[in-house]
């Protein structure tokens, strides 16, 4: 019986072990490849794309509006054969796609800047 007790004492202690050796290992591993970064990086990247699509839709999009006759241009739709293609709605996520992109390019292109001079 008291070597049943010492065999599951000295499991725990090996198990403690690994696992300490296991976060190491986990730890080494978010430091080697950044995953802090990139994690921060993907949240922020979310946060600014909503902004960046807000700015289209809130601001750009209206002016858009304002230069088509009807106003609706996003309601552009056409029928072939009984399938409705809605070109409006296509042109509103590639003219947001554009401007995100268009943000994007600009915000790296100046961090990049920055990088080089220093």
């Amino acid at each position: 019986m008291k070597n049943s007790k010492k065999k599951k004492a000295l499991d725990i202690k090996k198990v403690i072990g690994k696992a300490k050796n296991e976060k190491g290992e986990f730890l080494e591993f978010l430091k080697e490849y950044n995953i802090i970064q990139l994690t921060i990086a993907v949240v922020v990247g979310s946060a600014v794309k909503e902004l960046v699509s807000s700015l289209a839709n809130n601001i750009i999009m209206p002016f858009v509006g304002i230069l088509t006759p009807s106003g609706a241009w996003r309601d552009i739709s056409f029928m072939i054969m009984g399938a409705e293609f809605k070109l409006g709605l296509f042109l509103s996520s590639f003219l947001d796609f554009m401007i995100v992109a268009l943000v994007v390019f600009v915000v790296l292109k100046k961090i990049l800047k920055v990088e080089i001079k220093k």
